[in-house]
């Protein structure tokens, strides 16, 4: 008989139940060691050891989750020269390794591109590299839209 695969979602933080971010928030103090033991852990952020226990296998970040993965993005960017060449710098420069392009033409001064890269040696989580591509100047509007 197959086992059967659990569902995984992508789901912002303020709507997790608070227990769930005490977790998370717990796994991040033993691993950046501002906590020596998960009971310490578990005290300071205000959850009980089997709170802890119960779902430390559960909840992890995004960045982790998608290290040595395959991640799609897509982008509206401004008719501008040079944006889409400052996107894949930004990816560039913390080692991302560029797949595929795509590139549609402009219509009405934007055009919307896609993206897929690795994640494998990224210098940066990709959250981060999330928000920098964001703010590369002619980036109109950033989605993530797939992760392998």
């Amino acid at each position: 008989m197959k086992e059967r695969q659990d569902k995984r979602y992508l789901v912002m933080e303020s709507v997790l139940p608070q227990v769930l971010q005490k977790t998370a928030r717990a796994k991040e103090m033993l691993k950046k060691g501002e906590a020596a033991t998960v009971n310490e852990a578990v005290q300071s952020v205000g959850i009980s050891r089997a709170a802890f226990y119960k779902y430390r296998d559960f909840i992890f970040p995004f960045r982790e989750a998608s290290r040595g993965k395959i991640i799609t993005v897509t982008l509206i960017l401004e008719h501008t020269s040079g944006v889409l060449s400052e996107v894949l710098k930004t990816i560039a420069a913390v080692r991302g390794n560029i797949l595929t392009i795509n590139q549609g033409l402009p219509l009405q001064g934007v055009a919307n591109a896609s993206i897929s890269f690795e994640t494998e040696g990224l210098l940066t989580d990709v959250d981060e590299l999330l928000v920098l591509l964001a703010e590369v100047p002619g980036v109109q509007k950033l989605e993530l839209i797939g992760q392998n």
